[in-house]
């Protein structure tokens, strides 16, 4: 009993802070998400006859409560952010429907829009980030990096709501797909699995904590970037360019531009030297 009594001690004994408020329920923000997409996509994960006005109230709902849960957790005024994001839903659908699009004409595999949407961990990845990155800029904190933290965990593509991601975009097959929180994506962007789009250093404050700066890729309008490749800093990588697979950048690239890996100068014989 009494080795019971100082390892209760030990964990009571914090050495952080302790928030004065309950955490957001990521359980409430996975029914947001679920109501979301069966809005954004009827008949798709639902019954498509189900009332849709009956779940825009649920959906308002959930997103006044978890929203009061975030800033009441970081100690910011509330926002009242629900209405102004359910009036942002058609345009959400209309960015998600093109990147649909751009899914089925990038992969050949694809049977049609209905698999696309059933199927593609892409799609569940953009419907998370597109819903998440209205969040963040009508103001509400922490709920948008929950929403995104959840498509992450189900997808393993890593999307920062703080990006800003253009029309058409498609990450195929998308397993360890990281896009930073600085990141500017322009239209008709394409990147494969294993894409990195991270910040190669960042600067400190005076008390040696990081400065949120810019400091993630800007891609252009046209891209594509093949599978493993990662792009590191504040570059550009100019429209209409196509990055092969496991390159390293960590300079701007001009448009037009086309950059593979250097062929092997020697060969090797019976296996040596691999």
């Amino acid at each position: 009993m009494n080795a019971l009594k100082q390892i209760a001690r030990a964990l009571d004994n914090d050495s952080y802070p302790r928030p004065s408020h309950p955490l957001p329920d990521a359980g409430a923000a996975l029914e947001m998400m679920h109501l979301a997409r069966s809005l954004l996509f009827p008949g798709f994960f639902d019954e498509a006859s189900r009332d849709v006005e009956a779940r825009l109230h649920r959906l308002r709902a959930l997103l006044d409560e978890q929203a009061r849960a975030c800033t009441r957790f970081r100690d910011e005024e509330d926002v009242a952010p629900a209405l102004a994001f359910i009036e942002r839903l058609p345009e959400i659908k209309r960015l998600l429907a093109t990147d649909v699009q751009a899914v089925c004409e990038g992969d050949p595999a694809a049977t049609g829009i209905g698999e696309v949407i059933c199927c593609y961990p892409a799609i569940r990845a953009m419907i998370h980030y597109r819903v998440a990155r209205e969040l963040l800029l009508l103001g509400v904190p922490l709920l948008p990096r929950v929403i995104t933290e959840l498509a992450h965990s189900a997808t393993g593509i890593d999307i920062h709501p703080g990006a800003r991601v253009g029309e058409y975009f498609s990450i195929d097959h998308g397993t360890g797909v990281v896009i930073g929180e600085t990141c500017i994506i322009g239209n008709r962007v394409r990147l494969y699995q294993g894409v990195t789009l991270g910040a190669k250093s960042f600067a400190l404050d005076s008390e040696g904590l990081p400065v949120n700066i810019p400091r993630h890729p800007i891609i252009e309008d046209n891209v594509v970037i093949y599978s493993n490749s990662t792009v590191l800093g504040r570059v550009t990588i100019g429209h209409d360019s196509i990055i092969g697979g496991n390159i390293w950048l960590t300079r701007d690239v001009p448009p037009h531009s086309r950059v593979v890996q250097r062929r092997a100068t020697r060969g090797f014989t019976d296996g040596l030297g691999i």
